[in-house]
């Protein structure tokens, strides 16, 4: 008589713990790759990072400093857009929440093209990642190739 009343129970606090959790957790709503430029100031606020905006021919670059002392540069476009982000630092950046919807696609890219341990070269039609470090010192960036403006130099994307 007491088993369907426990099985019951658990259910209902698996429920509830399941609700709680999906309420307590902070949304990424962050600046990824592909994303709306002014996203880029919940980046910092969830990062604790303070922010330093610059513009730069063809496009705006959002400097974020972590706490851990990474660095995370975003860098948007005219159009709004976030087209590049590039890290370097002691601890690599949460880089499901900078690529957003390109996460997926470099972990299923990067399981055939690794290159060397603790490197990683990336590069198809529509995102290029290049990663690489060892601890205390990770060092990267993602970008956009059909989204990088005329006139931006790849070497400026660092």
């Amino acid at each position: 008589m007491l088993k369907a009343p426990i099985a019951i129970n658990v259910k209902k606090c698996l429920a509830a713990s399941g609700v709680l959790i999906a309420v307590l957790t902070p949304c990424i709503a962050a600046a990824a790759l592909g994303e709306p430029e002014a996203s880029v100031q919940t980046d910092a606020l969830q990062l604790r990072g303070s922010i330093n905006v610059t513009e730069h021919a063809g496009y705006r670059l959002h400097e974020l400093q972590l706490p851990s002392g990474t660095k995370v540069r975003e860098f948007a476009g005219a159009d709004g857009k976030v087209f590049a982000v590039a890290w370097n630092g002691p601890v690599p950046p949460n880089l499901r929440q900078m690529l957003g919807r390109y996460f997926d696609p470099l972990v299923t890219a990067a399981s055939t093209k690794r290159t060397s341990h603790g490197h990683l070269q990336v590069q198809t039609n529509d995102l290029v990642v290049q990663a690489g470090g060892h601890m205390r010192a990770f060092a990267g960036r993602a970008y956009l190739p059909q989204s990088v403006p005329n006139g931006v130099d790849l070497g400026e994307l660092r």
